[in-house]
């Protein structure tokens, strides 16, 4: 994506995972990408004729633009929180660069095609003693968050991670959704 300000790809699109396990299975999952949409997401509104919900990339005129096929041909995604998702991916490049002494976004940018990617995997051991307050403090924060009042009357408020547990269990009753297009293409492989 193009550092604010800029009109060249120059910064990574790199994920940030941050996860919280619960003993329930109902983690907290928070996976993003440093876009506002992920190319995936756009993809998807490309295949189903739609426009994204908000301004999601430039189109070949440097205009902000909600139509995939436009950001899609600019190449041109748009940083989540503008400046902000800028900023955070050059600190998660120079971060997971320095740290891994791995590739730097500039650095795979030359090569034929991604690979030796750098990362970094932080964990944090919780010990048995604190394993009470852990709990009790996860869930606490998460009580506060499903009470807060949703915009729309009939909404819910979500906390990370949540609407793809419902989707899981969903799918795995009902089937998992697939684009008609994208399935025959596979099936004609």
């Amino acid at each position: 994506m193009p550092p604010w300000g800029g009109e060249e790809c120059k910064l990574g699109n790199n994920p940030l995972v941050i996860a919280v396990p619960r003993e329930n299975g109902q983690h907290i999952v928070l996976d993003m990408a440093m876009t506002q949409f992920s190319y995936g997401k756009i993809n998807e509104y490309k295949l189903n004729n739609k426009s994204l919900p908000v301004e999601g990339g430039f189109d070949q005129n440097g205009k902000l633009t909600k139509d995939p096929n436009k950001i899609i041909k600019a190449g041109r995604p748009l940083p989540m929180g503008y400046w902000k998702g800028s900023g955070l991916s050059i600190m998660i490049d120079l971060i997971v660069t320095l740290l891994s002494c791995g590739q730097s976004t500039s650095m795979i940018g030359t090569l034929e095609a991604e690979y030796g990617v750098s990362q970094i995997f932080l964990c944090f051991d919780i010990s048995k003693d604190s394993l009470t307050y852990y709990k009790k403090a996860v869930n606490e924060i998460i009580n506060f968050v499903h009470e807060a009042t949703p915009v729309n009357r009939d909404g819910k408020v979500y906390y990370p991670g949540e609407r793809t547990l419902l989707r899981r269990k969903y799918n795995l009753q009902k089937g998992i959704p697939v684009n008609k297009t994208v399935w025959k293409e596979i099936c004609n492989m």
